[in-house]
């Protein structure tokens, strides 16, 4: 069991390990260990304020503090960091991050190269030119809709401290907004299963310049890309922007590239055809 590698799996926002059951059990039953974690204030340290219970009170949710508030980016990477190094006395490492999850792993494997032997990002945002934020106003994101969360919004970001959604809405245009943006090839029940897993908070902190992909450190860690050919989260041509910036800083370590047919959100949700893909990177 030595030498087997562990997949240490990094969420995105407003989500948490439970994510990642399905695919965990893909990974099982192809003979590869896994481990989920939650970054601070997600999974069970998450804020669920009775008010967010039904029947929900929203005014009392627009005011309800959230136990997220004030954790950085910094905050993330040294759970992370946590769990490699533990993670690490058994066997390589293959360190998987999804969505916000990837300005993550980027920031760790900047601080800690030595312990990631293969760093994964599947339709991850992977900042080498911009910072995550700067992306956002790039042609690649023309066609995103800034507004998907918009009309479930809670509360105001500056005042409270943090970013809350409400995902338990019945309203039918913020629920159509977010299924076309994350999760359009899933089935309605399907999206609204996905739904009841996030939580309804998530930090501000999505790092600065300094946390972008740094040649010396980061660089040197083999590393793959997974591209999402129907993410319209993400889009294709934003992944592919990315894994073009990479591979100009690191020419002789470029990005290994595949690619899963899903939205955002659907590959966990059917998670055979990628933790395939993955198996097959930890049989290098």
């Amino acid at each position: 069991m030595q030498n087997q590698p562990t997949f240490v799996l990094v969420h995105g926002a407003f989500a948490n390990s439970f994510s990642f059951a399905p695919l965990q059990a893909e990974l099982g039953l192809l003979g590869h260990r896994s481990v989920a974690l939650d970054l601070p204030g997600h999974g069970f340290d998450a804020t669920f304020a009775s008010s967010y219970q039904a029947p929900q009170d929203l005014d009392a949710l627009a005011a309800e503090p959230g136990r997220i508030k004030g954790v950085t980016l910094a905050d993330n990477v040294a759970r992370v960091i946590e769990v490699l190094e533990r993670a690490k006395q058994n066997g390589p490492t293959i360190l998987v991050g999804h969505s916000r999850g990837g300005a993550t792993i980027t920031a760790v494997g900047n601080a800690r190269p030595d312990l990631i032997d293969r760093i994964v990002y599947v339709a991850a945002w992977c900042p080498v030119d911009l910072t995550v934020g700067d992306y956002y106003a790039e042609p690649e994101m023309a066609d995103v809709d800034p507004g998907a969360f918009a009309s479930a919004l809670v509360g105001n970001p500056a005042e409270l401290g943090v970013l809350r959604v409400n995902f338990r809405t019945a309203a039918p245009e913020p629920l159509a907004a977010m299924k076309q943006a994350f999760a359009a090839d899933l089935t309605d029940d399907e999206f609204r299963t996905f739904l009841n897993t996030f939580q309804p908070d998530e930090n501000l902190d999505v790092g600065t310049s300094a946390d972008r992909a740094q040649g010396a450190t980061w660089g040197r860690i083999p590393k793959s890309y997974v591209r999402l050919s129907d993410d319209a989260s993400i889009p294709l041509a934003m992944q592919d922007r990315m894994i073009r910036e990479a591979d100009a800083l690191t020419p002789d370590n470029p990005f290994d590239v595949g690619t899963v047919e899903s939205s955002h959100l659907s590959w966990l949700v059917h998670p055979k055809p990628a933790a395939k893909l993955l198996a097959d990177l930890a049989a290098r």
